[in-house]
């Protein structure tokens, strides 16, 4: 299978028309139909099933699913690899890839890539943002160089550097909700509370649910999130209080929310991870080593 097929591949999936991948693609449709096809007997299976006359829009199979998600990643590999590749020799430049989840600690990984390009300006940084398994899955596939994770790090797989830095947990509100008058949340103040949770918590067994001291059967959870911002804008609605990390959302100012902590304090700590025996570019490398050096400091 040819990286060019898969790039043809998925200008089809993009465009859900071979005759408009075609063009994009400067090729006449005729062509582009053989190299498809040539593709779908070499992997023995149906990856697209044509429109019929009626409609021109193609539709990926099962199999063609399965097909983009793994040519895209095999792309962007292909990608960082040329890129480590090209700026092997002495100069210092390239990307550096990242996965992380919403956190405050970002703020560090910006302030080390300030100092950074002081010396090294041609070194680009690239963030995508998902849970726990997410940034796993990026990290086994060679797509990201080092991952932000919390709680327990394999250690058969993984290098890691704890961070000397705590994200605490709290509860998002309204500005005049009854909680609101709290200085602190105490675990029982959630009991009867429609409450809004991190969705990675539902995968992750609901560690925070655990810490309100209450099976999460008994919980009244009314939503969850992926992503804080749109957590915030339901509680800005009214529709419960979002248990997340402080610092994400601006409660200052106009700000219609306030962030109160939990009490006994749930703090989490941190680490950034990377693949046992990675091999680093030299911009991934020289990033290590400033972040080494900020977290050092902070200690």
């Amino acid at each position: 299978m040819e990286l060019r097929v898969l790039q043809y591949f998925l200008a089809v999936a993009r465009e859900q028309s071979i005759s408009a991948a075609a063009e994009s693609l400067h090729l006449s449709q005729p062509t582009l139909s053989t190299q498809l096809k040539a593709m779908e007997e070499e992997l023995g299976k149906q990856l697209l099933i044509r429109g019929t006359k009626g409609s021109r829009k193609v539709v990926l199979t099962d199999e063609g699913v399965i097909l983009r998600k793994r040519a895209e990643e095999i792309l962007d590999l292909v990608k960082k690899t040329e890129s480590e590749i090209q700026f092997s020799n002495e100069s210092i430049a390239g990307d550096v890839y990242i996965g992380a989840g919403e956190t405050d600690v970002i703020r560090f990984f910006a302030q080390a890539a300030c100092e950074l390009k002081k010396t090294y300006p041609d070194i680009h940084y690239h963030i995508s943002s998902g849970n726990s398994a997410y940034v796993i899955e990026r990290l086994d596939k060679g797509l990201i160089d080092f991952g932000l994770l919390y709680g327990t790090i394999d250690r058969s797989k993984y290098e890691s550097i704890e961070i000397p830095i705590k994200d605490t947990f709290g509860v998002l509100m309204q500005k005049d909700a009854p909680l609101s008058e709290k200085e602190f949340i105490a675990p029982e103040d959630l009991w009867d509370k429609p409450l809004i949770m991190s969705h990675q918590e539902e995968r992750d067994g609901w560690p925070v649910a655990s810490q309100i001291r209450r099976d999460v059967s008994k919980l009244n959870i009314v939503a969850t999130y992926n992503l804080l911002f749109n957590g915030s804008l339901l509680v800005e609605e009214g529709l419960g209080y979002a248990v997340c990390f402080d610092k994400l959302i601006n409660t200052t100012g106009d700000s219609n929310l306030c962030f109160r902590p939990i009490k006994p304090e749930i703090e989490t700590a941190p680490s950034i991870v990377w693949k046992k025996y990675q091999v680093f570019s030299k911009a991934a490398e020289k990033y290590l080593q400033q972040l080494q050096k900020l977290f050092e400091s902070i200690e």
